[in-house]
C-alpha cells in the first residue's frame, strides 16, 4: 500500500515540507530573540538575509502542502477499488477512520499557508518588517500542523489493509445516514436552495460595496458572510447540488464528484469555493493592519485584487454548481 505512487509522493513531499519548515522556525526563533532593525549589528544583518532566504524556501514548502489535499483526495479516490465495500473516497476514509482527520488537516493547513504567505509578502512590502514575529509565530505552529500532518498520514495509510471491509458513502452520506453526514444529506433541498442563493446574494452584495467604499466594517461583515457562505455552500452541495449532479434523489456523496464519470466537476466546484471564501475572508482580517502606516497602501492596493478574485471565484463556484438545476432537466425539489 505505501508503495502507490501517491501515497509515497505524499510521505517523501510532507517529509521534505518538515525539513523546510523546521529550519525556518529555528531562523524565526533566533529573530524573536535578536532582531533589531534599527541595529546595524553583524548579527542583525545576517538575520535579515536569512530571512529573505526562509521566505523563499518556506513559500515553496507551503505551496506543496497546498497541493497536497488535492493529492491526498485523488490519491485516497484512486486506491478505494482495494477495499471491499468501498466506491469512491469515502470507502477509502472510512477503511481507517484517521483519514477523516488527516483531511480535515489538510483543509487547516489549506487556509493557514497562504495566509503566512500574504503576511510575508506585505513585512518585505513594508520595509521596515512590521510583521517579522507575527508571521514567526504563525510560521512555528504551521510547522507543528505539518509535522502532525506527516505523522497521521504515515500511521493513516499504514493502517491500511486489502483485507479490511469498509462502508461505502450510501451508508454515510445518506438521510438515514449516522452523524453529521445523515443530517446534512437529509436537510430539505428546496430550503437549502433558497439558503444558498440569499447567501451568495448577500455576499456579493457586500463584496461590491466594499470594492466602493473603504469601510471598515463592510470588511469585517464579509469576513462573517464568507464563513457563512462556507458552511451554507458545504451543506449545499452535499444535500441539494449532488442530486442533480449525480440525477438521482439519494445520492449525496462529495466524493464521487471527483471521478471522471462526472467529469471531475468537484475540483471546480472546491477550488471556486475555497477561493471565494479566502479572498472574501481576507480583508476583514488584515484591517486592523491598516493602523501600521507602512502596511495601509499596500493593504489597500491587495484589498481591490482580493475582493475581484472572490468575486471572479463565487461566480465560477455558482455557475457550475447551478448548471446542472438550470440544464439537466431533472426535477427534484419535491425531495
Amino acid at each position: 500500500m505505501i508503495l502507490h505512487p501517491g501515497i509515497l509522493a505524499l510521505i517523501v513531499g510532507s517529509s521534505i515540507v518538515l525539513m523546510m519548515v523546521i529550519y525556518g522556525s529555528f531562523v524565526g526563533t533566533r529573530v524573536w530573540l535578536s532582531w533589531d532593525f534599527n541595529s546595524s549589528s553583524e548579527e542583525q544583518l545576517v538575520l535579515e538575509r536569512k530571512t529573505f532566504l526562509v521566505s523563499s524556501i518556506v513559500r515553496y514548502a507551503l505551496a506543496f502542502e497546498v497541493f497536497s489535499i488535492l493529492l491526498f483526495i485523488s490519491t485516497i479516490d484512486d486506491i478505494h477499488q482495494l477495499f471491499v465495500g468501498a466506491m469512491c473516497a469515502t470507502g477509502s476514509l472510512n477503511a481507517n477512520p484517521i483519514g477523516w482527520v488527516v483531511l480535515f488537516v489538510k483543509m487547516g493547513i489549506l487556509l493557514l499557508a497562504p495566509v503566512w504567505v500574504v503576511l510575508d509578502i506585505f513585512d518585505q512590502k513594508a520595509g521596515d518588517y512590521p510583521l517579522i514575529r507575527a508571521k514567526y509565530v504563525l510560521l512555528q505552529f504551521l510547522t507543528v500542523v505539518v509535522a502532525l500532518d506527516l505523522f497521521l498520514v504515515i500511521k493513516y495509510f499504514a493502517g491500511l489493509h486489502p483485507e479490511i471491509i469498509t462502508s461505502c458513502c450510501g451508508a454515510l452520506f445518506s438521510e438515514s445516514g449516522p452523524g453529521v453526514a445523515g443530517e446534512i444529506a437529509a436537510l430539505p433541498s428546496a430550503g437549502m436552495m433558497w439558503l444558498f442563493y440569499v447567501t451568495v446574494v448577500f455576499f456579493l452584495a457586500t463584496l461590491m460595496f466594499c470594492l466602493l467604499h473603504r469601510a471598515a466594517a463592510a470588511r469585517y461583515v464579509l469576513a462573517v458572510l464568507a464563513v457563512m457562505l462556507f458552511f451554507v455552500s458545504i451543506a449545499s452541495v452535499i444535500s441539494t447540488f449532488s442530486m442533480y449532479i449525480y440525477q438521482l434523489p439519494t445520492h449525496h456523496c462529495p466524493f464521487d464528484m471527483f471521478q471522471g464519470n462526472y467529469s471531475y466537476v468537484a475540483y471546480p466546484i472546491f477550488l471556486g469555493l475555497f477561493s471565494a471564501v479566502f479572498f472574501g475572508f481576507l480583508p476583514g482580517i488584515f484591517q486592523p493592519l491598516k493602523k501600521v502606516t507602512s502596511l495601509e497602501k499596500h493593504i489597500f492596493e491587495a484589498e481591490k485584487k482580493w475582493l475581484v478574485t472572490s468575486g471572479i471565484a463565487t461566480i465560477l463556484f455558482v455557475t457550475v454548481v447551478s448548471w446542472p438545476v438550470v440544464f439537466s432537466g431533472v426535477e427534484l425539489m419535491g425531495y
